[in-house]
Formats: structure tokens, sequence, C-alpha cells
């Protein structure tokens, strides 16, 4: 019986240890879900908006407790802003956004970013605000540093309106300070870190992100799909980098690269079709063209600098055809270089197209086009050299002459033998004299005698 009960007993008890070892485990070693840190460095745009984005989807997809958005930008597009902020929103990872390291910024569309984070603290020497609208274009409104004047348009009232209205609502959905935010807007004003701390548009300050962890480990946030418990005080870090995706994206939305892939794909396409059989234009041209339009259609671009921009180019080609003596190639100039400078619709630090590189690029295309030109008149000037055409005015020599009088014979010209005849009987030289061809018919030369001494028959 006793054997019996221990044999019932030491497993029970092995069972027992093992429960109480697991117990004994601290909360913190036991969670193993790592911290996924997403930088957001420069102008915020389609490529940082993609980048940000999939971020949180593979931070959800790790079960990571935690993303850190480590914000260090100007301000951006509006499309892009509000790609973030919606995936922030609906993300089941909660988002800190943390304006680091020290003197970066959080301007513009930074502002409402920070406004939209579960978390929202700042490093010492940082700031942010200046979230008022300056310019609507086909991308939506851009957000940048600079204040709305009173007697601003109706348009401009609407574009300060909507986002007063947007950031306001994303205030009240954290419980963070509504009024300063919507002085942001309509004021462009801008807070520093203990500012922002003091009037409760942050929750908290620090000084990288291991103080930053430390600071958060305990707290309660409330995400889209419950409530999370954060564990960061001894939690892994996991630090995300753009990827080829995101490089090739934020390198192609340039629109100086843009520009540049338009122009060469529009002159590849044109030596492609004014030379059939080169392929090599052709298929560049057309790549170029394509990824150029791609990149311009995630930009707010005018349509009246695009249509500047493509009618340029095309007076630039016509003028290398056409006897214009230069007006259509001057006014491909100034219409390529209007439209380059109204191409990209936005005042957003980042999104603008140098003066330089249009001036540079109108006046390599004016070079080129005016060197074609230029070839192309020279040979214009040229004599024939072929054709039925290359004979007129050419030399001979009389080989004979035709057994009847009926002026015609045989004459070499060019190294060829032709018949030639004359205009009447007489007038065909003898063999071994020189004659000048006058016309041609058929496989027929008209000639004349030519007793030029110092003129070398071929």
């Amino acid at each position: 019986m006793t054997t019996h009960l221990a044999d019932w007993l030491l497993p029970f008890v092995r069972r027992l240890f093992v429960l109480l070892a697991f117990a004994a485990i601290p909360p913190c070693a036991a969670a193993a879900a790592p911290v996924v840190v997403i930088p957001l460095t420069g102008a915020v745009g389609p490529a940082s908006a993609d980048f940000v984005v999939r971020s949180l989807a593979r931070a959800a997809d790790e079960h990571a407790q935690l993303a850190v958005l480590r914000i260090d930008t100007p301000g951006g597009l509006d499309l892009s802003m509000r790609s973030i902020i919606q995936a922030i929103l609906a993300s089941p990872v909660p988002v800190a956004a943390f304006i680091a390291p020290s003197g970066a910024r959080a301007a513009s569309a930074g502002t409402y970013i920070v406004y939209a984070s579960h978390i929202a603290a700042m490093a010492p020497g940082t700031n942010l605000g200046a979230a008022t609208p300056i310019q609507i274009g086909a991308g939506g409104p851009e957000r940048a540093a600079s204040g709305a004047s009173e007697g601003a348009s109706t348009e401009m009232r609407k574009q300060v309106q909507d986002a007063a209205a947007y950031i306001r609502g994303l205030a009240q959905l954290r419980g963070r300070n509504e009024q300063w935010a919507e002085r942001a807007v309509r004021e462009a004003v801008a807070l520093s870190a203990n500012e922002a701390l003091a009037q409760k548009v942050i929750d908290l300050t620090a000084t990288d992100i291991p103080d930053l962890l430390a600071k958060l480990d305990g707290r309660r946030v409330r995400t889209a799909h419950g409530e999370r418990v954060l564990a960061t005080r001894q939690a892994s870090v996991v630090v995300l980098q753009p990827d080829w995706r995101s490089r090739f994206l934020a390198t192609i939305t340039d629109p100086s690269v843009a520009l540049i892939l338009m122009m060469i794909g529009m002159y590849g396409l044109f030596f492609e079709f004014a030379n059939p059989g080169f392929v090599l234009p052709g298929v560049a041209g057309a790549i170029c063209l394509l990824v150029g339009l791609f990149a311009l259609q995630l930009l707010p671009v005018s349509y009246v600098g695009l249509g500047l921009l493509v009618l340029g180019i095309g007076c630039l080609v016509a003028e290398a055809f056409l006897p214009t003596f230069g007006t259509l190639g001057v006014g491909g100039i100034v219409a390529f270089a209007i439209g380059a400078l109204m191409l990209v619709d936005t005042d957003v630090p980042g999104f603008g197209i140098p003066f330089g590189l249009v001036a540079a690029l109108a006046l390599v295309s004016a070079l080129f086009v005016f060197a074609v030109s230029g070839l192309a008149l020279k040979a214009r000037r040229r004599p024939v050299v072929a054709g039925g055409e290359a004979m007129l005015g050419s030399i001979g020599v009389m080989l004979e002459r035709g057994e009847t009088r009926d002026a015609s014979g045989w004459a070499r010209v060019h190294g060829e033998r032709w018949r030639v005849q004359s205009a009447s009987p007489d007038a065909l030289p003898a063999q071994g004299a020189r004659v000048r061809v006058t016309a041609r018919h058929g496989l027929t030369l008209i000639v004349e005698p030519f007793d030029d001494p110092h003129r070398k028959a071929p």
C-alpha cells in the first residue's frame, strides 16, 4: 500500500515543483514580445508612408508589444500623412511616437502623426508644431510651417478648417491638448519638449530608446483591438530599416528624378520612332517613361505644368525636322522651363524641383536639338552622291558612237557603261572625248561635249 502511494505522489510532486518554478519567473522575463523601432526621417512622402505602413503590419505579424515611431521630419504630403495615421489608428500594436534624437523635429505633418499615436514622447532639444496647410495640390493639402493670413481665400480657409477639425479629432481620441493642437494649425505655433509636456501635448520625455522603454514599462495602452499592458523594461529591440522597395520608391518619387525619367523616356521613344529597328532606345524610353509616370501619379502634380513640359519637348523635337529657323526651339525651351517649374504643385520641403536642374536640362536639350538641326542643315547642303540626281553634271568619256548617225553611243560615267544621246548627231563627240551629263531618261543619259582641260574624267 505504501509503495502504491509513493508511486502516485512522486509524479504529483514533480508537476508541483515545475509549476512553482514557472510561477517564480518574473513577468518581464517571461515576456518575449519584442519592441519594433521604425525610423521616420525626412519629408513624409509616398516612400516613407509605404515603409511605415508595411512596418506596422510586420510588427503585428511578429506579435510585437510596442512599435516606436522615431520621428525627425519637416513635414510632408497630406495623402502620405493620412496613410500613416490610418495605419496607426488600426494597428493592434500600440504605437509610440518618439521625436528623437536631440535636435530633431516633428513639424507640420509630423505633428498630426504624434497626435494620432497611442503614446507621444519627445527627447530634450526637440520641437513640434507649425501644422498650417499652405497649399493644395493633386494629392491633397500639404502641411508646412507657415501661418494663414487673415484675408485668406475661401479655398485656404476651407483647408485650415479641415486641418483643424482633423487634428482636433485626433486630440480628443488620445486625450491630448485640443486647444494647442488647433492653434498649431491656425497660428502655426510650435513647442519645445518641456513646453509640450507641461501643456499635455505629449505624455513624457525621454533621452533615448532605452530610457523611453524603461518609463513605459507597466503602462496600460488601449488600441483598436483592446487594452495592452507593456512590459518593455527588458524587452528586445528590433530596429527596422528601409528595404530595397522603399529605397527605390524614395528615389523615383524625388521630383527631380521623375522629371529626368520623363525626359529620357520621351527622347528614347522619339529616336525609336525616327529610326525603327534600334530597339534599345525604344525599350529604355518606354521603361523610363512608365516609371516616371508612376512616380508622378504619387506626387501632387500640376497638369498644366505637365502639359507645358510635354509641349516643350515636342517643340524641341520638331525643331530638328522643320525649317522654323529656331522659332519652335526657343518656344520649346520656354515651355519646358515653365512646365518643369510648375510640375510639382507643392512648397513642402524636399518635394520641389531646383531651378538649377530645370535650367541645366533646358540648356542640354536646346544644345542637343540645335546640334542635330545643324547637322541636318549641313547634310542638306551637301551635293547628292547617290541616285539618279547624282548623275547630273557628271563627266564621262565616250567609248564609241553609234553605227548610224542617230546621235547615240556609249560612254563611261562613274566607272559604268551608259548609253548616251545628244541633242544632234553633230553634238556627240568622237571616241575618247569628254562629255558632261545634262539629263537622264531611264537608262539613257543626255550628254554634251566637255572641253575643260583641267577636269579629269572619272
